[in-house]
């Protein structure tokens, strides 16, 4: 199956956006007070789950949408 031009470029803009956003809220967490109480808290534990989950998803669906670009640019046989 082949992707089209669009849904690929979307689905590598989705990766693109998942490693802008997901950083960003995991340093926000970090500061949070309610992470860190004599070690890392459950609130603190539970959204690096998010953030890593999320960002590996991101990682699969961007590089989808990598193959989805290089396989139209590939010659038709």
């Amino acid at each position: 199956m082949k992707l089209s031009r669009w849904m690929s470029a979307f689905l590598v803009a989705f990766g693109v956006w998942s490693w802008v956003i997901w950083p960003t809220f995991l340093r926000n967490i970090w500061k949070d007070p309610r992470s860190w109480a004599d070690g890392a808290t459950a609130f603190f534990t539970v959204h690096l789950v998010l953030v890593v989950a999320s960002l590996t998803f991101g990682t699969v669906i961007g590089v989808l949408g990598v193959r989805g670009l290089l396989a139209l640019r590939a010659p038709r046989s």
